[in-house]
């Protein structure tokens, strides 16, 4: 079973590769609506590389592995046809695309390691810790784990003219900072880093 879970899950990857369609059957699309509602648990902020991502994406597609004998039941093949159950996985991937589930785009993009940084957005909870200034300013909160995470204010944002003026009276202030990823050049460190942009803060 190990087997033909990992050999469905590498054909759900390969969807961008695959032109044709497949309506899905009932079963199937439970299969998908469970695996969309899954992956849009998971926390991408936390993925920083393509081994991240796939155990990620496994460990939701493990968890609903035991739907997939029926999915084969239902499109008439036998689950040890590593074939047939290959083509399964493209048509899962495929109608996970067309169905729009965001989330699992957004994860195959970092899965296949060719992810567009600014294309991954999300939001994080908690209190301003402090603002740091690294030739851009870095706007630092703790989250509810008591975990440090730094924001860069590189230009304006929905909510940036409360900190453009007095941006200390804002400390220890409950906020929910909205962020988008973007690959960046540090020259100190001599390298390219991912850092999470700020598109907005919203005082709670």
């Amino acid at each position: 079973m190990k087997k033909i879970l990992f050999v469905v899950a590498i054909a759900v990857l390969s969807v961008i590769q695959v032109k044709a369609q497949t309506e899905p059957g009932p079963v199937e699309k439970k299969l998908m609506d469970s695996l969309c509602v899954a992956i849009s648990k998971i926390d991408l902020s936390k993925i920083s590389t393509k081994e991240e991502a796939n155990t990620a994406f496994m460990n939701c597609f493990a968890t609903y592995s035991y739907m997939l004998l029926d999915v084969a039941n239902e499109r008439g093949v036998e689950a040890s046809d590593t074939e047939a159950m290959h083509k399964i996985g493209l048509a899962i991937g495929m109608n996970l695309v067309r169905q729009k589930c965001t989330p699992f785009v957004k994860l195959a993009a970092l899965m296949g390691g060719s992810a567009n940084k600014t294309d991954v957005e999300g939001s994080t909870q908690g209190t301003v810790k402090r603002i740091e200034n690294k030739g851009f300013n870095y706007i630092v909160v703790t989250d509810a784990s008591g975990n440090e995470k730094s924001f860069l204010w590189l230009r304006q944002f929905a909510g940036s003219e409360k900190f453009a003026g007095l941006p200390a009276t804002y400390i220890n202030k409950k906020v929910r900072v909205k962020w988008q990823n973007m690959e960046v050049y540090l020259p100190q460190a001599k390298g390219y880093y991912n850092v999470k942009e700020i598109t907005g803060v919203e005082m709670l």
